[in-house]
Parts: C-alpha cells; sequence; structure tokens
C-alpha cells in the first residue's frame, strides 16, 4: 500500500484502459463532484474495489461553483435544522484540521442596520419555510440566532464566540462602513480558498492506497445492457467499456434523475437552484473588508456575500429555481443584482463591471420541494435506495443534496450504507485522516518558515519559489519542487509565480485532460482573471508534448479555455437567458 501522499501517474488513456483491463469492480460511482469523490475515499479507504467516473473534469460542475465558505450554516435554524448546522460546525472544525492548508478560519461580520425588525417574521418562516414579505433581521433577531450558534457549537469548536459591536467601534474597525449601520456581528467560520483542488487531493489520496481505487474523469455512463452490464463511454475517444458492479452510487449532483433514467429507474428527486459569483479585482473593496467575509440580507430579503479571498473578492450568490438540466450561466440580471448590493455595505467605493475578473455558476443538487422559497429548501442530504439489473440484482443508491462542509460525513455515511448492502465492515475511520498537503502541516510560522527552508535544501529550489508553492499545495509542495528542481524552469507568461515545469507536474499528477481543467480547477489563475490568451498558450506549450497535443490541438485547447474564463455574457448573450428576476 503506498503512502497517501506518494505521487500516482494519472494519464486519462491508462485510467480508461484499466477499466477496460479489471471490467468488474464491487462498486461503480456515477458522478467526480464532491459527493461521488467522498464517497470514493471513504471506500477505498476501506479497501473496497471501487471505479469512480466523471463525464465532465473532476469537480467539474456545481462542485466548482462554491461560495468557498465551509461554514455551519447560522441560516439554517431559521428552518429549524438544528441537526444540520451541529453536523457542519462539528465537521467544518475537522477540515480546520485535516486541510490546514485549504481550510482557514474566516471571521464573519453581519452589518445591523435594524434593532428589532423581524421579531414577528422568523416564527412564522420558521413553522412554514415560507419567506413572506421580506423583512429585514434586526438585532434582536440576529442576536438571539447567534447565541443560539454559539451554544450549538462551544464543545466542538476553538473559534472565539460572537460579539456585538455599536455603531462607533465599527466604523473604527470598517472605516468604509455604510454610517447607517447600528450594530455589527461577528461570528467564526471558515473559508476554503481552493475547493476543487481539495477535492482533487481527496482523489490522489485514495488512488495512492492501490489499484482497488480507480479514477477516471470523461467517462459517462452510457447504457446498461440486457445482462446488467454497465456501458462506460471515454467522452474524448469515444472507445466504450462494459463494466459488471455489486453496487452502483449515482452521485451526479442535478443529473442524478438523468443517471436513473439511463439506469432504467426514472425517478424525480431532484429540484435544484442556481448559484452564481463574480470575483473582482478592487484593491479598495479588499481592504474594506478587513479579511473578513461581510454577510448580509439585501433589501429583498436574500442573503447575501461579499468575501476576500486572496487577492480578489468573491461577491454572491442568487437561489434561482431552474430545470436540472439546464446549463447554468451567470446572466446580466444577477451581475448587476450582486453590483447594486455592494453599496448597502460600502456606499463610497466605486464598483463597475469593468472590476469583473470571473464569473461562474452552478446548480446546487437540491432535494424537489415544490412550493417552498428557494432558501428554505433543505441543504441535507438524503440516499434513496432501489435496484437495477435483471431480478433488480443490483442495489443503487441515489444522493440528493449535501454540501461542500459536510462531504466527509455524508462519503461516511453513504459508505456505510454501501458496506452493509455489500456484506462487509468498516475498517478506516476518516475523521482523523489529514487529507492531501495537510499531512505533517506545520502549524506555527516558525515550523513553516522552517519547513519551507529545509526543502528548499532539499530540492535546490529557492526559498521564495518555495514558499509559494507551500502555500498552495500545503505539504505536497515537496514532490512539486522536487519535480521543479529535476529540470529547467520558467515563469509562465503573465503569472511569474507560476512556472511551466508546475503545470507539467500537474498535468502528470492530476487527471488533467484539457487546458481548460489545469487554469481554471487546478489552479486559481482563472479565479484571479489571470488566463489571457498569452498564458494558456505558456501554459499549453509546457503541457502538450505530456498529453500528446499537436499543434492544432494546442491552438484549440487555448482558444476554448479563453472561451470558458470570458463571461458567458460577453460571448454569447442569446445564449444566456436572463432567469434572475423572478427570483432575485
Amino acid at each position: 500500500m503506498r503512502s497517501p501522499t506518494s505521487t500516482v501517474l494519472t494519464s486519462h488513456a491508462e485510467s480508461f484502459a484499466a477499466l477496460s483491463a479489471r471490467p468488474h469492480a464491487r462498486v461503480l460511482i456515477v458522478g467526480g463532484g464532491i459527493n461521488g469523490i467522498s464517497v470514493f475515499r471513504e471506500l477505498a479507504l476501506q479497501g473496497i474495489d471501487v471505479v469512480l467516473v466523471e463525464r465532465r473534469d473532476f469537480c467539474g460542475g456545481a462542485s466548482a461553483a462554491s461560495s468557498h465558505m465551509i461554514h455551519g450554516g447560522v441560516r439554517y435554524l431559521e428552518y429549524g435544522e438544528v441537526r444540520l448546522v451541529h453536523e457542519a460546525v462539528t465537521e467544518r472544525n475537522r477540515l480546520v484540521r485535516l486541510a490546514p492548508h485549504y481550510v482557514k478560519p474566516l471571521p464573519t461580520t453581519i452589518p445591523v442596520f435594524k434593532r428589532f425588525s423581524g421579531i414577528t417574521r422568523e416564527p412564522v418562516r420558521i413553522a412554514t419555510g415560507k419567506p413572506g414579505k421580506p423583512v429585514e433581521r434586526g438585532a434582536l433577531v440576529i442576536k438571539a440566532g447567534l447565541m443560539m450558534y454559539d451554544a450549538l457549537t462551544f464543545r466542538t469548536t476553538h473559534l472565539p464566540r460572537h460579539e456585538f459591536r455599536g455603531r462607533k467601534a465599527s466604523m473604527s474597525t470598517f472605516p468604509d462602513i455604510n454610517p447607517e449601520i447600528l450594530y455589527t456581528a461577528t461570528y467564526y467560520d471558515a473559508s476554503v480558498y481552493d475547493p476543487e483542488r481539495l477535492a482533487m487531493e481527496l482523489i490522489l489520496d485514495s488512488q495512492a492506497l492501490g489499484m482497488h481505487a480507480r479514477a477516471c474523469s470523461y467517462t459517462s455512463l452510457d447504457g446498461v445492457n440486457d445482462d446488467g452490464g454497465l456501458v462506460l463511454r471515454d467522452e474524448i475517444t469515444g472507445d466504450t467499456v462494459e463494466l459488471t458492479a455489486d453496487l452502483v452510487i449515482n452521485a451526479a449532483g442535478n443529473g442524478v434523475d438523468k443517471v436513473n433514467t439511463i439506469l432504467g429507474r426514472p425517478t424525480q428527486y431532484m429540484g435544484g437552484t442556481k448559484g452564481s459569483h463574480i470575483v473582482l479585482d478592487n484593491p479598495r473593496l479588499l481592504e474594506a473588508c478587513k479579511g473578513r467575509e461581510m454577510f448580509f440580507e439585501n433589501h429583498d430579503g436574500r442573503i447575501v456575500l461579499i468575501m476576500p479571498v486572496r487577492d480578489r473578492v468573491l461577491v454572491g450568490t442568487s437561489d434561482i429555481k431552474v430545470p436540472a438540466d439546464e446549463v447554468p450561466v451567470c446572466t446580466e440580471s444577477e451581475v448587476d443584482y450582486f453590483i447594486d448590493f455592494i453599496p448597502v455595505v460600502f456606499p463610497d467605493i466605486p464598483v463597475d463591471k469593468s472590476q469583473i475578473v470571473y464569473e461562474f455558476s452552478g446548480v446546487r443538487p437540491l432535494p424537489r420541494a415544490e412550493g417552498l422559497d428557494p432558501a428554505a429548501v433543505s441543504r441535507d442530504h438524503k440516499v434513496h435506495v432501489s435496484a437495477i439489473g435483471p431480478y433488480d440484482r443490483v442495489p443503487l443508491l441515489s444522493i440528493v443534496g449535501g454540501k461542500w462542509t459536510t462531504f466527509r460525513a455524508l462519503g461516511e455515511q453513504v459508505a456505510d450504507t454501501s458496506l452493509g448492502l455489500l456484506g462487509s465492515t468498516r475498517t478506516a475511520d476518516s475523521r482523523a485522516m489529514p487529507i492531501g498537503g495537510g499531512l505533517g502541516y506545520p502549524s506555527s510560522a516558525a515550523d513553516q518558515a522552517e519547513w519551507v527552508q529545509a526543502t528548499a535544501m532539499a530540492t535546490g529550489v529557492p526559498e521564495g519559489r518555495v514558499r509559494e508553492l507551500f502555500d498552495r499545495y500545503g505539504t505536497r509542495a515537496t514532490a512539486v519542487a522536487e519535480f521543479i528542481g529535476q529540470g529547467q524552469d520558467a515563469p509562465l507568461a503573465g503569472a511569474s509565480n507560476y512556472s511551466q515545469r508546475e503545470m507539467s507536474f500537474l498535468a502528470m499528477t492530476e487527471h488533467v485532460v484539457h487546458l481548460s481543467d489545469l487554469l481554471v480547477r487546478r489552479t486559481a489563475l482563472a479565479f484571479r482573471g489571470l488566463v489571457t490568451e498569452e498564458l494558456a498558450q505558456s501554459a499549453a506549450d509546457a503541457i502538450a508534448p505530456l498529453l500528446g497535443w499537436d499543434d492544432v490541438t494546442r491552438k484549440e485547447e487555448v482558444l476554448a479555455t479563453v472561451a470558458e474564463v470570458t463571461p458567458h455574457r460577453l460571448l454569447e448573450p442569446k445564449l444566456a437567458p436572463d432567469l434572475a428576476s423572478a427570483a432575485i
């Protein structure tokens, strides 16, 4: 068995060939978002022969469209979801410990403009799940919610309790804040800077456990044969393989119903909502946040956020009911809505569309809930058990719901159900198991400096460069630095703190198939708005020989990636229908 931190080569051709070479698995997981990945890891830890397939890039759907928060969900208390909040806080605290390179404590501030508003509305909201007429939450309601939040979390967290500050103290901390505030309320949650990287490290850790854990992206479920064989299709070559399994897990997110139809078990489980975000390059707004997320209620009752993420500001999110099969895009009216609510908190900071460097949108895999306000639909998860194949011989588990914060708990619960159906027992526990570059992570600044210095000496890579790698990959930076130190390197055009050999390492070891996989999900380059045609070309030059691209393919990959990161509304306005007005 390999160490979970060892490096595994992950070419797509080899991954698909591994399916053909051994066309049976005890468990097949369809869907490589964070839910499917978490179940994959849990089963791999138990030594179960498990296959994970995803029709696109891993973590390329709704899981890549998150608000970058790992949070207990204080607002879920309004709907009586006490169990979910307790579970989420417990998992939040675990992730701060197990993935400290990506999950960081985040002070979250609520600007408060009223004292008693919302007192009569909240009991109705909790009882019915319906929004009623928008009424801004006042200090008393917010105080009660945060006291309850503290009560649920004080035994499981080392983070400070909430605090209320008056107008004068708040203005001193936030000089640019709206002077009409009466208070600010601050509590602690956590953020995840690079969620897609966290997901990838879960896959790599799983594969490092042994050949019983196979994962293949760009592989779709194409059908079921009369004998129960599952036809998997290589989305790159068109080749197919028939795989048999003792258990199938449908973790396809908002595509769960579609996958079940392919499996011959039509369902109507899903009723997702679209969430969009924009990313701003606005140094003054970044400074105004003082390192805190601003989490507040807009005038229409929507809970929205302004959040610093490295050197950018993330703004969101919408919550719009859409058909499950809709391709989500951030629309013009959503963008207008985001920019229009920023002055609620920071009225004197200029913000305009020219400062948008990135936009993204996804469909949350929520349960069907007719008649409920989208915000009231539960973020909890549920597993539906049925069966497929001749004589319903193969159990089928369909995962509905879930959220980033609780992915580990979901994976654990689904794995336990799976083990029961397979007649197996749990042999390993992930509750205290570090993730990826969180293994051996030095906690203090002094220990980090010592780690960087030692790695620089061992690899011959300059300390400043090792520090950049450590900030991006945690202790996994050792493997990256070793590879960089073994050859001639050059900075990536347009992003000098990244390099071509770094791109090569990621392409070789992290299931990269397309250039966009690398620039959008393996790195933060797209999120920060740094992907230009020049940068894309530089990265393509580095990885083309490794992926077997000729000049034509290289050019196609560059153009496709630049188009992907360009706001959809600027490329094809007619393809971005304005769906936001009805729900925002």
